[in-house]
């Protein structure tokens, strides 16, 4: 029922033409030439850990005086509130602008975009002071995104409803750069009608 198998065939080994080489022999390796291999490997591992240390030194430095704790972040946030409630447009722009504004050669457009928000501030909040901080989402060492709470007064002239004091979140984005924190971003959570 079932076709008959191929009878097995060994397959021809091609005769090698002549006799095989002799095997060869390899120098043996002294021991000074071990010696020298472990000092270079030593060396190596001994500018390695330097580096490591160097960069491990250098970070730490970087980052121990604007490190991004939840006190530095609400000083940081307050900070960046009281400029926009009064008005300290270059603050506000130095905060916004995150680390470029020393090196910004024309500024007018960052003051001028820095007054706009501050004025839209004001209309909103009479004052602002920052209550709690909610959570605070690290993305490394000098970068954080925080949900804060902040009591804010309405200001007397705002559509605002509630003419007391209310409580109100808002997400900003931190940077720790130079010894500073600045609010690279603010956005508030307002939870009015639509």
């Amino acid at each position: 029922m079932y076709p008959e198998p191929y009878p097995q065939q060994p397959y021809p080994q091609p005769p090698y033409p002549g006799a095989l080489p002799p095997p060869v022999q390899y120098p043996k390796r002294g021991r000074k030439t071990w010696l020298i291999v472990a000092a270079a490997v030593a060396a190596l591992a001994v500018v390695i850990g330097a580096i490591a240390a160097v960069a491990a030194t250098g970070t730490r430095e970087q980052t121990a005086g604007g490190a991004l704790t939840e006190a530095s972040a609400e000083a940081a946030i307050q900070d960046y509130l009281d400029a926009l409630t009064n008005g300290d447009d270059e603050r506000v722009a130095r905060h916004t602008l995150c680390g470029l504004f020393d090196s910004v050669k024309e500024r007018r457009s960052d003051l001028a975009l820095a007054n706009l928000s501050s004025d839209a501030f004001r209309k909103q909040y009479e004052s602002a002071q920052v209550a709690s901080i909610d959570k605070m989402v690290r993305s490394s060492p000098t970068q954080a995104q925080v949900l804060f709470t902040m009591r804010v007064l309405p200001a007397s002239g705002s559509s605002r409803n509630a003419p007391t004091e209310t409580d109100e979140q808002a997400v900003a984005q931190l940077l720790s750069i130079d010894d500073e924190i600045l609010v690279c971003s603010y956005l508030p959570r307002t939870a009015g009608q639509y």
